[in-house]
Order: structure tokens, then C-alpha cells, then sequence
């Protein structure tokens, strides 16, 4: 038995516009920026200190590589060839942090603060988060900088003098000089976040981190969670770097790095989206 045949037209498929390699609209980084902040408020307790925890662990390797370069070059080579490395090696940690997602206290003085200003979650949240995220990332530094000062110089791979070098750098500035120089490294960790959510491609976002945290590097700013390691490590392996070194460095450069975060960033690009939104809302009647 025949069955007659239907000839049906023949359609040409919809072409869908690609979309994937349009640039991020304000409005879209800053949504995703919210989201991103939302779901650390949604994670529990011991989740998000773990995450933390690991941060401080990763961060560590910035400072490792640090103190090799620093053993096998200084005094050897032209000092300014020395800062170009170390400049360099600075970024190593921040990108296993970042791209791994684990959770850093200096990206979240931006992205923890977005839904409270978008009032979504409150302050009392808010200092939650950053209390779990800040102590996770302190204590994950403060275990590298035990095993950094034992194992380097017993491998031959770090001297103690490394040690003195990265932490008298950190600590030798009065309290003006250290809250303004974490006030920038703030700001610039808030826009490392801020690009990166803007990023549609993983080594997009590699360049990016290591952009900015090798500036970092360079000028020698004040990171309140890299520089808790390197001051650190110093104190316990160096009787010259003083245990009220440390939290004279702490307090302050913890204070700049929010507000660098919070007010350069979190605030400013807030206020900026809103206008724009509230400007085409008024085009648009």
C-alpha cells in the first residue's frame, strides 16, 4: 500500500543574533553583580568559610613566589628588574582566587554591599558576611605564612631575610600613608570585580586580574588580606617586625579597603546605573 508523499515548504531557519560576544550594558554587570552578592547571603555559615578559608590558603602562592624571586634575584640583578618580577609573581594567587570563585573580602566590600544598597538585604547582613568572609581569608593567610616560613627556608628555596624585606615594606609608613594607599588597592579590587563580572571569557578574565593586582603589586599598595600574610609571616619569623606591627598594618589597611570598595565603587557605579536607568525611564514617557 502506497502512501502519497507531502511535499511541505521548505523554511529557511531563523537566524538568532549572537549575542555572546556583545559588551555587558552598565545595567547588566550591575544585575549580575546583585546576583553574585545574593547568592553568598543564601550560602550557609560553614560553606561560606570554607570558601574563605581557601582564599586565604591560594593567596598565599602570590607571596611564595614572591619570596623565591626575591631569594634568587635580590642583589643579583638591577632592583627596578627585581619590582618588575615581583610585580608579576603578586597576581599568581589572585587568580587562582578569583577564577576558582573562592571568596575574598576584598572583592566582596563591592558585591556584598550592591544588594544592601539596592535594599534586597539588610547591614546586619551584610557585616555577617564580611565578618565570616575576613575571618575565613585571615586564618587561611595566617596557616600559608606558618607553612611559608617553614618550609622555604629549610628547602633552601626562601631565606629568612625575605621574610624581613616583604613585611618592613608593608609596615614602615605611618597610619595616613597605609590607610590611602589601601584605600586605592580597595578601589582597584572593587573594579578587578566590577570588569570581571563584564568578562564573557575565562582568559579575558585571567588578563584582567593580573592587570590589575600586578598595579597592585607594583605601587606597592596596601591588600588587606595578601598584606596580612606577608606582615605576618615577618613577625613570626623576624623579631624586628613587631606583633603591633601587624595590627597597626591590619586595622588600618582593613579600614581603606572598604572604603575604597564601598565608596569608589559599590556606591559610585550604583548611583551611576540608577541615573541612567531613571534618565531612560524619562526618554522613554
Amino acid at each position: 500500500m502506497k502512501f502519497p508523499i507531502k511535499f511541505f515548504d521548505k523554511q529557511e531557519p531563523k537566524k538568532v543574533k549572537d549575542v555572546s560576544n556583545q559588551p555587558k550594558t552598565v545595567s547588566e554587570i550591575l544585575q549580575e553583580q546583585s546576583q553574585a552578592g545574593l547568592d553568598q547571603y543564601r550560602r550557609s555559615t560553614q560553606r561560606l568559610f570554607a570558601s574563605s578559608f581557601s582564599a586565604g590558603l591560594e593567596l598565599g602562592f602570590s607571596l611564595f613566589l614572591i619570596g623565591i624571586f626575591y631569594t634568587l634575584f635580590h642583589g643579583k640583578i638591577e632592583d627596578y628588574y627585581l619590582t618588575c618580577l615581583i610585580a608579576v609573581a603578586y597576581s599568581l594567587g589572585f587568580i587562582f582566587v578569583v577564577i576558582g570563585r573562592s571568596e575574598l573580602f576584598t572583592e566582596h566590600t563591592t558585591l556584598a554591599v550592591i544588594p544592601v544598597l539596592q535594599g534586597i538585604t539588610s547591614i546586619k547582613s551584610l557585616l555577617k558576611i564580611w565578618i565570616i568572609i575576613y575571618i575565613g581569608n585571615l586564618l587561611g593567610g595566617y596557616l600559608f605564612s606558618f607553612i611559608f616560613v617553614t618550609l622555604g627556608p629549610a628547602m633552601g628555596i626562601i631565606s629568612k631575610e625575605a621574610f624581613y624585606h616583604l613585611a618592613i615594606k608593608m609596615v614602615d609608613f605611618n597610619w595616613a600613608i597605609i590607610l590611602g594607599s589601601s584605600i586605592i588597592a580597595g578601589w582597584l579590587m572593587g573594579l578587578l570585580s566590577w570588569l570581571v563580572t563584564s568578562a564573557q571569557e575565562t582568559i579575558s578574565r585571567i588578563i584582567i586580574v593580573a592587570l590589575i593586582t600586578t598595579v597592585i603589586g607594583f605601587g606597592g599598595l596596601h591588600h588587606s588580606i595578601a598584606g596580612s600574610i606577608e606582615v605576618f609571616a615577618g613577625t613570626i619569623s623576624d623579631a624586628r617586625i613587631k606583633i603591633g606591627d601587624y595590627f597597626h598594618f591590619q586595622s588600618w589597611t582593613t579600614l581603606g579597603n572598604i572604603i575604597g570598595g564601598v565608596v569608589f565603587v559599590a556606591i559610585m557605579k550604583y548611583t551611576m546605573v540608577e541615573k541612567n536607568i531613571a534618565k531612560e525611564n524619562s526618554d522613554e514617557s
